[in-house]
């Protein structure tokens, strides 16, 4: 079965991020590691799908009949070394190990009510109608989600069959992690970068105060400053991940391998510093082709 068509950006806290005493649920989850990069997109697919099915289907999934947070909510989690995050001199991660939760219950609860504030009316209540509920009862519900996160912000952001340009300002192009494996289904595949909190962050207010300054606070900026705001809700010797995750399995072993998108991002920045118009345009023109011939394959599926 294929992985989810999903991009990822997440955060990996130290664990004292997460309060103290440490739940000891926890911290068995994290000594035992057994949800890796390669998995954590399968299990969030089986947890949504073991919502549907429970009788009666549950409203938002890793969550108990009763409304409240499944087990798996806690220890559900990924997990990182500091030798694992490239660092500059002066740069530091950690102390180990890094976790990031998968956060599935609440992102899923922010998500519902983002597609419902969004829906069509007639959408709107027939999922309404099907779950016996109510806007108002969602939005409780999604707010005792939230509320339960130790931090006011999500460990992960996901996107489906693309990945926003604004993202790969935070990473380093130089320092990308490919492996191909034995094909598209090799569950190995990857392409993903690592970088300490402190160089996301400064690469990330750079590129918005040009961005600014050159183009307004609309469009790509305004995901720059989301992105921004949502990096300082976090410990600052956390790191970050930049993961291409189910999406590697719609690349071709020698396009995966060429693929140049951060390294094109970062010229963009130059050409916005430099006012190159022509290169500006060539280059938007290659990143507009490449990820939307990607995003195109929604509508056949």
């Amino acid at each position: 079965m294929p992985r989810p068509f999903s991009a990822y950006l997440r955060v990996y806290e130290p664990l004292s991020a997460f309060g103290d005493p440490l739940d000891k649920r926890l911290l068995a989850a994290v000594e035992a590691a057994t949800l890796t990069r390669a998995t954590a997109g399968e299990r969030e697919e089986q947890m949504w799908l073991k919502s549907q099915v429970s009788t009666p289907p549950r409203l938002l999934p890793a969550e108990l009949a009763d409304g409240r947070a499944a087990p798996s909510g806690t220890t559900d989690v990924l997990v990182l070394q500091p030798a694992d995050v490239p660092t500059g001199k002066g740069v530091k991660v950690g102390p180990g190990p890094l976790v990031c939760p998968l956060e599935l219950r609440a992102r899923s609860a922010a998500a519902l009510v983002s597609f419902l504030g969004d829906a069509h009316p007639a959408l709107r209540n027939a999922v309404l109608d099907v779950n016996g509920t109510s806007m108002e009862s969602i939005r409780a519900r999604a707010a005792a989600a939230l509320g339960e996160l130790h931090t006011d912000a999500l460990h992960v952001l996901s996107v489906t069959w693309t990945i926003p340009l604004p993202w790969f300002t935070l990473v380093d192009p130089g320092e990308r992690r490919l492996v191909l494996g034995t094909g598209l289904a090799d569950p190995e595949r990857e392409l993903s970068w690592r970088v300490a909190m402190i160089d996301a962050r400064r690469r990330v207010a750079q590129a918005r105060e040009l961005a600014e300054n050159v183009i307004g606070d609309e469009g790509p900026t305004k995901i720059l400053i989301d992105t921004d705001h949502w990096l300082a809700a976090f410990h600052p010797n956390s790191a970050v991940e930049l993961d291409y995750g189910g999406l590697v399995q719609m690349i071709e072993d020698p396009i995966l391998e060429s693929d140049t998108s951060a390294e094109e991002v970062h010229a963009v920045l130059d050409a916005l510093r430099s006012g190159d118009i022509e290169e500006l345009t060539d280059l938007f023109t290659g990143l507009r082709d490449y990820w939307g011939e990607l995003a195109a394959r929604e509508r056949f599926n």
